[in-house]
């Protein structure tokens, strides 16, 4: 499914930016970048410094002229703006973006990005099926280029990837109650040779926290035999007087 998404950057202005694009993409599985008028002689120093090991997305990325012929080769192109324009085009939210191509699963997608300073045209939008912003903070609305790439790279892999995303961690095998009250038991018993509950009045509701302390925790058999020992070590007189 990945190979049928593509990346589109219009007039884009800083190399690093396109070099950590690719960096992006290639963290989620995603190859295809086209470019239109960068502002440089591209690739630039920059762009392969921060490139790093994802050159070869670099090495294959096209490059035209015109955006008719960069969105040329998709069936349906989503234009990314961070702020709602004035344009008869519908605009769609991240939950929208995923049910369209949940419908469209065997078309291909374009993502339009535009440049640095200012975003996209309204005539580059012109040539997107959709407009989609991807959601911040009110008062900021600005991402950079490389982060909103890597930002919907990430939310189309999980898209992609629900099962990878479901996975529960391995399960430990947490101690018996039988053992952590052994440990408690242990525990009080040093503790009581030391004289550690006084006042006398106080042990009952000393013994009730250490009881809520050590039972809300959930080791395993080898943390336990680890913690008594340390417990039993602490207790011992490595000096005789």
């Amino acid at each position: 499914m990945k190979n049928k998404f593509g990346f589109i950057l219009i007039k884009p202005q800083l190399g690093e930016n396109i070099g950590a694009c690719a960096r992006s993409m290639k963290n989620f599985g995603f190859q295809n970048l086209n470019i239109v008028s960068p502002k440089f002689a591209f690739p630039n120093h920059k762009t392969k410094v921060t490139a790093v090991g994802a050159y070869d997305i670099i090495n294959k990325t096209k490059v035209f002229n015109s955006t008719e012929k960069a969105v040329s080769e998709f069936d349906l192109v989503f234009s990314l703006s961070a702020r709602r324009r004035d344009i008869n085009k519908n605009h769609i939210t991240i939950n929208d973006f995923f049910n369209i191509l949940k419908k469209r699963k065997n078309s291909k997608v374009g993502l339009m990005f535009g440049p640095e300073a200012s975003g996209l045209s309204n005539i580059d939008l012109s040539l997107s099926n959709y407009i989609l912003q991807i959601p911040t903070a009110k008062n900021f609305k600005s991402l950079n280029l490389s982060h909103s790439v890597t930002l919907i790279c990430y939310e189309i892999f999980k898209f992609s990837n629900k099962k990878l995303f479901n996975k529960s961690g391995k399960k430990i095998k947490i101690s018996s109650k039988l053992n952590i009250t052994s440990l408690v038991k242990h525990l009080i018993k040093l503790l009581e040779k030391k004289d550690f509950f006084l006042p006398i009045e106080k042990k009952q509701s000393m013994l009730l926290n250490i009881n809520n302390l050590i039972y809300r925790l959930e080791p395993n058999d080898k943390e336990l035999r680890i913690l008594a020992s340390i417990i039993s070590s602490l207790s011992k007189n490595k000096y005789k007087p």
